[in-house]
């Protein structure tokens, strides 16, 4: 007999109330490639058993409304173990329906087996972990089925599904990072649990994990999912112990940080047709004696996105595609071999960003979002309580222009402009920067905990990779704190793309406060500053980009020396590129002692050695904090080595002599605000 569609209601449930349950055989050991686990094969069944499908799906591929949805599910939640045949949910016993949480709350802790269909938006007043008992099938009923402000917590329990609808919205407005002690907050925590599927869901925006896969579960497979909006996504372990074998495969992540998937002394983890789109911190991530086999996945704009991390770890990094990435890409034993333990066809990767984000998610609930006016705000007045994630809710690829406005508070987070979500303004909700801060502390030279430095472009609290991106009246920080912590570069805002807007903008910092970069030392990116305020003390405009800063306020931090207490600029622009820094029309300031601030030095960085640094500085009142001999050498290079040079400054640091170059009237005419934007006039300008 064939299933009907999805919410054929009679026939569902006529069949579901009919089928029989699937008889329990043992499991046979797993396989893998050099430890001493022996092979699991394809699961058998009594001669006289029916495996029925285990849930209903929606209507399939064959009328051209998106990929084939399995009726039972495939990898190692299908496989036989610990007394189950496979994964077949709640099908052997009763059909209900859940149109409130507190209905659901009932059902899913029910001792009987049940297919639960979700129908509707079912919210909590506060949130709540929904225990599961075993054999539960959890089946969203159409368009705008969801769970919000609720997850589920599955403890010694087996044989659970979870089907075609979102888990949203248990995020503590503030705490970016889940770290406070009430937050506990998981879209799915699964403790010592086994044949769970997951399988065509949505998880965005939850206060902890998007799923915790914890303390030995086990036959588990993660299909077609849609995971997003999320610092720490998904996380496997908590055990000592190398038990778990797991399917992830077909799933869209994006928009998290960490955790996508961190494998934890995973048995076998098969991880394969994955999409991973704008990813922060790390991609997947092996740990401790995990075997993880990684293959026809796509990461795009991912940092490091394969990463093993200890010596026992075991990670098979093969046939995957790597988009605008950097960091590492891991390739460390041979772990398993999947196919001994069960068959499957894969995606070419190239095609998987297309088939999963057409694919993935919930059916009927994956609507973009049209909106073109987004709030954020820490007090629940908004449409979101963190910044990311309103960004992450704008359509990857959309170039319709939208606003984001922030209100009042300090947003402790790690923001992040996608390149794919051009022509976007953020702005506080009021005229003073200093009501909306954006703040975060990571130092460059501050270690990751799977090895390495975070870098300076790592380090930014704010980067900016989208072109035609404005930033207005709010202040970005990077909070590190160099007198408890020792000197390093610590970013507040990392700027990479073309035809950028700072206006009123606050930037705090100390070393290396502003990185005006590009996507490479061939690319040109312009930003215009127009009435903002940065302040550090090393360096803390720089890079290779070019930047006009217009009426600014930038003031370098006293460090408490007679004799050196930094430098302002240090541009690195490349060498066919005749527009690099201009301040203009601007006020630099310090409490520093007289005659002890460099106005800057020319940086050739490593990876581009054939530089010429260029900065000019006019019009503009320069403090008494200047030095008499105006610029410095760096690193072997003399500064006359860069192209310096300055034109009608006026205030005690505006010196005329040898060590300040001035241009000509006639030069001077040929490096305005205009000649360094060229064909470019951002909005407000003049």
């Amino acid at each position: 007999m064939s299933l009907r569609r999805f919410l054929g209601a009679a026939t569902a449930v006529v069949l579901l109330s009919s089928l029989a349950s699937a008889p329990a055989t043992a499991a046979p050991p797993l396989q893998g490639s050099g430890a001493a686990t022996p092979s699991v094969p394809a699961p058998t069944v009594q001669a006289n058993a029916v495996l029925a499908p285990a849930v209903l799906a929606p209507a399939s591929l064959s009328e051209g409304n998106g990929p084939l949805w399995k009726q039972t599910p495939d990898g190692f939640a299908s496989l036989p173990g610990n007394g189950l045949a496979g994964t077949t949910g709640g099908q052997a016993g009763r059909i209900v329906t859940a149109s409130t949480i507190a209905q659901l709350q009932e059902y899913a802790s029910a001792a009987e087996p049940l297919v639960i269909f979700i129908s509707g938006s079912l919210t909590a007043d506060q949130y709540l972990k929904m225990p599961v008992a075993a054999n539960k099938s959890f089946i969203g009923m159409g368009a705008g089925a969801e769970v919000v402000n609720a997850g589920f917590k599955l403890v010694n329990v087996s044989n659970v599904i979870f089907r075609n609808f979102t888990v949203r919205d248990s995020y503590i407005p503030g705490d970016w990072d889940g770290k406070r002690p009430d937050n506990d907050r998981d879209g799915i925590q699964l403790d010592t649990s086994h044949h769970v599927w997951v399988d065509h869901m949505k998880f965005e925006r939850m206060g902890d994990g998007l799923i915790d896969t914890r303390k030995d579960s086990d036959y588990l497979t993660y299909s077609w999912n849609v995971f997003a909006d999320n610092n720490k996504a998904l996380g496997v372990g908590w055990t000592a112990n190398a038990v778990t074998k797991m399917t992830i495969h077909h799933n869209w992540i994006r928009n998290t940080t960490q955790r996508n998937f961190s494998l934890d002394n995973t048995a076998a983890a098969h991880v394969y047709n994955n999409y991973l789109q704008d990813v922060g911190q790390y991609g997947m991530m092996g740990r401790n004696n995990a075997k993880v086999v990684l293959e026809g996945n796509y990461f795009t704009a991912v940092q490091d996105p394969i990463v093993a991390k200890d010596p026992a770890t075991q990670v098979v990094n093969r046939d995957n595609i790597f988009d605008s990435i950097r960091g590492r890409k891991d390739n460390v034993g041979a772990a398993f071999d999947p196919a001994a333990n069960y068959s499957y066809t894969m995606d070419e990767a190239a095609a998987v960003p297309g088939i999963v984000s057409a694919g993935a998610g919930p059916r009927e609930n994956n609507a973009p979002n049209k909106a073109t006016n987004i709030t954020v705000a820490l007090d629940g007045t908004g449409d979101f309580g963190s910044l990311q994630a309103a960004i992450g809710s704008i359509p990857a690829g959309s170039t319709q222009p939208r606003t984001i406005t922030v209100k009042p508070g300090t947003y402790r987070e790690v923001v992040n402009v996608w390149a794919d979500r051009p022509n976007l303004t953020i702005q506080g909700a009021t005229a003073n920067p200093a009501d909306v801060v954006i703040t975060y502390d990571l130092p460059a030279n501050g270690a990751k905990f799977f090895g390495g430095t975070w870098g300076a472009v790592g380090s930014a609290t704010l980067t900016v990779a989208a072109s035609g991106t404005t930033v207005r009246n709010l202040t970005v920080e990077n909070a590190y704190d160099e007198a408890a912590n020792g000197g390093s570069q610590a970013l507040a805002v990392r700027s990479v793309a073309d035809k950028v807007v700072f206006d009123g903008t606050r930037f705090l910092g100390n070393q290396d406060t502003y990185l005006a970069d590009t996507t490479g030392r061939d690319a040109t990116a312009r930003t215009y500053l127009k009435n903002c305020y940065i302040e550090g003390d090393v360096d803390f405009l720089y890079g290779r980009g070019t930047a006009v800063f217009d009426g600014c306020t930038i003031h370098s931090l006293d460090r408490g020396s007679d004799t050196n207490n930094g430098y302002i600029v240090a541009p690195s622009t490349k060498n066919s590129n005749p527009y690099g820094f201009l301040i203009v029309n601007s006020t630099l300031t310090s409490e520093a002692a007289p005659g002890t601030v460099s106005l800057g030095r020319p940086w050739f960085a490593s990876s581009d050695p054939d530089a010429h640094p260029m900065a000019v500085i006019r019009d503009s009142v320069l403090g008494s904090h200047i030095a008499v001999q105006g610029w410095a050498d760096m690193s072997g290079h003399a500064w006359t080595e860069g192209r310096f040079a300055e034109y009608k400054n006026t205030g005690p640091g505006a010196y005329v002599n040898q060590f300040h170059p001035q241009l000509s009237d006639v030069d001077a005419a040929r490096f305005t605000a205009e000649a360094f934007l060229g064909d470019w006039t951002p909005a407000g300008r003049g």
